[in-house]
């Protein structure tokens, strides 16, 4: 059995598990953590998640990241400037956070969001070099009342997450689920 579909089933029992009410933000976080090598057969099986989560009685958005860099960057007043000298870009990169949120927040309402659904979040590694994952899911989190999904192509031990093993690591409360875990 593919370890994608090995993390398939340890997400589908863990998410038919039933939600606790009172769990704050960084509990109601799930890293789904597979090998950055896997990505295009875990995009080819995020329907399978979908699938998953619905048969555990739960509704199921995707928020991609993947052309988040891009479309912020090209929206910039001065973006041809920074394509020829990139070293600029450093000023500038603490505001590509807030586009983030910003973008998140319009997706949330325009999809009318509530408390029973899973908010899944693809394209993480497209923030590397940029962000740091955990900054990210530090501002996401406490806007999903239900539980956010976030898909992690890296490697997890010991309660250290490190994306696409290229940055050290860092602890984190959410729940781990790999294809070698079992729930």
């Amino acid at each position: 059995m593919s370890r994608i579909k090995r993390l398939t089933q340890s997400y589908s029992k863990y998410v038919a598990v039933p939600w606790r009410d009172d769990a704050a933000a960084a509990q109601r976080v799930i890293f789904c953590v597979y090998h950055e090598t896997e990505e295009l057969r875990l995009r080819a099986k995020v329907d399978e998640f979908e699938i998953a989560t619905r048969a555990a009685g739960h509704d199921w958005v995707v928020f991609d990241l993947t052309d988040s860099f891009p479309n912020w960057l090209a929206s910039q007043r001065y973006a041809k400037s920074y394509f020829q000298k990139p070293n600029l870009l450093s000023t500038l990169l603490p505001k590509y956070l807030g586009y983030i949120e910003a973008e998140f927040d319009a997706f949330l309402q325009d999809k009318n969001v509530s408390d029973d659904f899973v908010v899944a979040l693809q394209g993480v590694g497209s923030l590397f070099g940029f962000l740091k994952v955990k900054e990210v899911v530090d501002k996401l989190a406490p806007k999903v009342k239900g539980r956010l999904l976030v898909f992690f192509p890296g490697s997890y031990e010991d309660n250290n997450y490190r994306l696409l093993d290229g940055y050290d690591g860092w602890n984190y409360l959410a729940v781990p689920i790999t294809a070698d875990k079992e729930f």
